[in-house]
Order: C-alpha cells, then sequence, then structure tokens
C-alpha cells in the first residue's frame, strides 16, 4: 500500500556481511525467478593442496583426473524424458523449469569437483581441446552437456585465489600414448575408437582411456614446469 515501507529478510549463507560489497545486480532466469548476483572487493583466500593431478576432458565423462577421479555431468540426462514430455505438451513453463534444473544441477556438479581439485592439489594441468572442431560434429550436444569451457573457467580464478598453478598444454596422443612406456601400438586411434574405453598395451599394463590420457597431460605439463614456467 502507499505510504508503507517494505521490508526484506536475507538469510546471509554466504557472509557476506564479512567483506565489502562491490556490485549487486538482479538477474531473472528461464523459470522467471530472480537472484541477486552480488561481487565483493576482496575475494576469500583458500589454501591448496600438496598432489598434483592432470585432467582429460571428455563427452562421456566431463572430466577425468589422473587419479582416477570422474567429473559425470551426464547425470543431467535423467531429466531428459521429463523434458521430452513437456515439450510434446508445448507446456513452455514446465520446458523452462526443467532446463533450469538442469543447468543448475550441472554447474553444482562443476563446482564441487573444482573445488576439491583445488583443495588436493598445487599443480592442475588441462588437455587443451579445440571445441570448435566438436561444436560443428555429431558431438555438439554431449559437448555441451561436458561443460568444458565452464570446468577450465572455474579451475582459472579457483587456481587463482587459491595460489595453484593452473595450465592447458596440447593433449595431442595422450590418449593413444602409453602413460608407463610411451608406446602407441596397442591404443584406439581417433575419434573412430571413441568406444574403446580400456586397452592393453604391449607392455603389460592395462589402460583406463581417460585415465592414461590425463596422466600424460600431467607429464606434459610437469615437463613445461622444469624447462622454466615459474611454479607455484
Amino acid at each position: 500500500a502507499k505510504g508503507k515501507k517494505l521490508t526484506i529478510d536475507v538469510w546471509d549463507s554466504y557472509n557476506l556481511a564479512l567483506y565489502t560489497i562491490n556490485t549487486c545486480e538482479l538477474v531473472q532466469d528461464s523459470r522467471g525467478l530472480w537472484y541477486a548476483c552480488i561481487t565483493v572487493k576482496e575475494h576469500s583466500k583458500t589454501i591448496c593442496g600438496v598432489n598434483q593431478t592432470g585432467i582429460d576432458l571428455g563427452c562421456k565423462d566431463s572430466a577425468t583426473a589422473s587419479n582416477g577421479e570422474v567429473l559425470a555431468t551426464n547425470l543431467t540426462h535423467k531429466y531428459a524424458p521429463k523434458l521430452g514430455l513437456a515439450q510434446r505438451a508445448k507446456n513452455k513453463k514446465r520446458v523452462k523449469a526443467i532446463h533450469a534444473k538442469i543447468k543448475n544441477t550441472r554447474q553444482d556438479l562443476i563446482h564441487k569437483f573444482t573445488s576439491k581439485l583445488v583443495k588436493d592439489n598445487n599443480v592442475i594441468i588441462v588437455g587443451k581441446l579445440q571445441s570448435k572442431s566438436f561444436t560443428s560434429s555429431k558431438l555438439a550436444k554431449s559437448v555441451y552437456d561436458a561443460g568444458w569451457f565452464e570446468i577450465k573457467r572455474q579451475l582459472t580464478y579457483k587456481c587463482e585465489y587459491a595460489g595453484c598453478h593452473y595450465a592447458e598444454v596440447n593433449e595431442h596422443y595422450t590418449t593413444q600414448t602409453c602413460s608407463c612406456c610411451g608406446s602407441r601400438q596397442n591404443s584406439p586411434k581417433g575419434r573412430a575408437d571413441l568406444g574403446i574405453r580400456e586397452w592393453f598395451c604391449e607392455c603389460g599394463v592395462t589402460h583406463d582411456r581417460d585415465v592414461n590420457a590425463a596422466k600424460n597431460i600431467l607429464a606434459l605439463g610437469l615437463e613445461r614446469l622444469a624447462v622454466g614456467i615459474p611454479s607455484v
């Protein structure tokens, strides 16, 4: 009513009261819900771990670390049947709500995965993928679902705040090369062999395709550090 003041109670779950607020922007998502996007002048400092890891980005699993940890954003595929029903029923409100749910779930999975990586490691090396070559192919949707750009974006700023060394290296042949002996004799080759998830090297070692690639990516990154790139 006219002349009355509107009072809004805010639950400060992020302890924003401890910081000096820089900007605040109100945004509306696809469901019509409003959010306050706030930036502060100083980000709370975090501390990185003591280990080193390589990260292989992929379509089946969005990211695989050299220690075997996996980020599987394809969990959002469980919403596909509901989305299909809503689209066929031309229920635009329901479609928007499901898309928002998928996006938020993917963001949450990536956030937890990248935060743990920084907490556990002081060196993180990621394989540099040319995503444009994938987005123009039949793999485009898989690339979008995997969230490669968001993974790298989050790692970049989280590593910066924690003092963790982050780098990207050319990942050519990292899948095909044995991380133990360097042979490429029995390894899966290119996109034609994407369905091969495990292979046996002539040196006697059995490899998980993505873990092996992540180990090679880490090795390449450490070689770069050894020849002059400053380490943390």
